[in-house]
C-alpha cells in the first residue's frame, strides 16, 4: 500500500513563549466556559503531575494521561447540547502550561517538542483512531475542526468539532454488519498542516477504514458535499493570525492540482432529510490550461487547469479534503472519502439539527459505500 511519509519530529513546531492562540484562553469568555464545564479543574491537576515528573518517561505518561482524559471527557455520550469549546480552551490552557514548564531534569528541545506533539495528538483523538478487529465491522473515521474567528467571537463553537465529539464511539447496524465511528478534531493552523499532521493521522486508515469523512463549518442553512478539492492555498488567516498562499506543501512525489470525493453524493442528497438543504457542490475556480486569469467552472475543473479554489474554497477545509483524498488515491484504496461543509452555526444550542443530519449523512455513507461512476448534479448555487 502506497503511503505518504509521516513527518520527522524535528518538523514539529515548538516555542517556549505562549502563542497568540494560547493567550486568548486568558480572556473572560473562555474562562467562563471552562468554569461552567468543569474543565477548569484540569489545569492545577496537570501542573501538579508535571512538577512531580522526575524523567522524560514519567513526563510522557503524565502528558498522555491528561491529554487522553480531556478527549475522553469531551466525547462521553449524553452531553446536551454537545459543546466543543471546553475541550478547545482546556487544551490551550494545558498546552501553555506544558510549554512554560521547567522540568527538574534535563530536557532537550526535541524532547519538549515530542511532549507538546503527544499532548496535541492525544487530546484531539488522533491517538484513538483504532478499531476493533474482525469482518463484522464497518469502520468510519470522521474529523472536525477547532473553533476559529475567536477575536471577533470568543465564545464561538464549531459545529464540525461538535459533530466529531458527538459521533466518536457511535455504533449502528448496517445490514448484517455494525458500523463503528472514530473521530478526531484538527487545529485551525497552517503550521500543523505544513508539518504533516493530516498524513500522520489518516495515512494508516487507508487499508483499514471503509470511509474517511472530513467536516468543517460552511455556509448558512445548507450542507455542501464538496466534490472537487484543489491544492491551492488562498491566504486566509488561521488561529495564530498566520496566512499562507500558494501550492500546499504536500509530502511525497507529484501532488496533482485536483482530487475528487468518493462519497456517494447523490445518494446522500436523495436519502437525508432535515432542516438544512444538502447540495452536491461541483463548482471550482481554476486557471485554464490555455489561460492566465482565474475562472469559475460550475461543473468541476477542466483538463490541465491549475487550482485556485476547490468546491470547499482555498482554506484549511479544502486542504484537509485534498490531503485526505490524495492519501486514498496514493493508497489505491476503495474507501469512501470526502469533505462535508456543515451549516454555519456558532453556539452549541444551535447545532442540534445539524448534528442530526450529520449522523444521517455518516449512516448513508456507511450503508452505500464509495460513489458510483455517475457524475453528481450541478449545484444550484455558487
Amino acid at each position: 500500500m502506497a503511503r505518504s511519509p509521516v513527518p520527522d519530529p524535528d518538523s514539529w513546531p515548538v516555542h517556549h513563549d505562549t502563542t497568540l492562540e494560547e493567550r486568548r484562553a486568558d480572556r473572560p469568555e473562555p474562562r467562563r466556559i471552562l468554569a461552567r464545564s468543569g474543565f477548569g479543574a484540569a489545569d492545577p491537576l496537570f501542573a501538579a503531575d508535571l512538577r512531580a515528573s522526575t524523567d522524560l518517561t514519567q513526563a510522557r505518561e503524565v502528558v498522555a494521561s491528561h491529554a487522553s482524559r480531556l478527549w475522553t471527557e469531551s466525547t462521553r455520550t449524553g452531553s446536551d447540547p454537545v459543546d466543543d469549546r471546553p475541550l478547545y480552551w482546556a487544551r490551550l490552557v494545558l498546552r501553555s502550561r506544558l510549554r512554560a514548564w521547567e522540568p527538574s531534569f534535563p530536557l532537550s528541545e526535541q524532547g519538549h517538542a515530542e511532549l507538546l506533539h503527544l499532548f496535541e495528538t492525544a487530546s484531539r483523538g488522533i491517538t484513538d483512531l483504532d478499531f476493533p478487529p474482525g469482518d463484522r465491522w464497518l469502520r468510519v473515521v470522521v474529523t472536525g475542526f477547532d473553533p476559529f474567528h475567536l477575536d471577533t467571537d470568543p465564545e464561538c463553537s464549531n459545529p464540525s468539532g461538535a459533530a466529531a465529539l458527538d459521533l466518536h464511539g457511535w455504533t449502528f447496524p448496517v445490514g448484517e454488519r455494525t458500523a463503528v465511528v472514530r473521530a478526531a478534531v484538527f487545529p485551525v493552523r497552517w503550521s500543523d498542516f505544513d508539518a504533516g499532521l493530516v498524513e500522520e493521522a489518516l495515512a494508516d486508515q487507508y487499508g483499514v477504514a471503509d470511509a474517511v469523512i472530513t467536516l468543517s463549518r460552511g455556509r448558512p442553512d445548507r450542507f455542501d458535499l464538496e466534490v472537487w478539492n484543489g491544492v491551492w492555498r488562498g491566504g486566509g488567516a488561521d488561529n495564530l493570525d498566520v496566512s499562507r498562499t500558494g501550492r500546499a506543501p504536500i509530502p511525497g512525489e507529484h501532488a496533482p492540482e485536483w482530487t475528487r470525493s468518493s462519497l456517494p453524493a447523490q445518494r446522500i442528497v436523495e436519502a437525508v432529510a432535515g432542516r438544512h438543504r444538502i447540495v452536491a457542490n461541483t463548482e471550482v475556480t481554476e486557471v485554464p490550461a490555455e489561460g492566465e486569469a482565474p475562472v469559475t467552472r460550475p461543473q468541476g475543473p477542466s483538463e490541465g487547469s491549475l487550482a485556485r479554489r476547490g468546491g470547499g474554497g482555498d482554506y484549511l477545509s479544502n486542504e484537509i479534503a485534498y490531503r485526505n483524498t490524495l492519501l486514498r488515491d496514493r493508497a489505491g484504496a476503495k474507501a469512501a472519502a470526502g469533505h462535508v461543509h456543515l451549516p454555519k452555526t456558532s453556539r452549541p444550542a444551535e447545532h442540534a439539527d445539524t448534528l442530526a443530519q450529520t449522523r444521517a449523512i455518516v449512516a448513508t455513507v456507511a450503508a452505500e459505500g464509495p460513489e458510483a461512476t455517475a457524475e453528481p448534479e450541478e449545484s444550484e448555487e455558487s
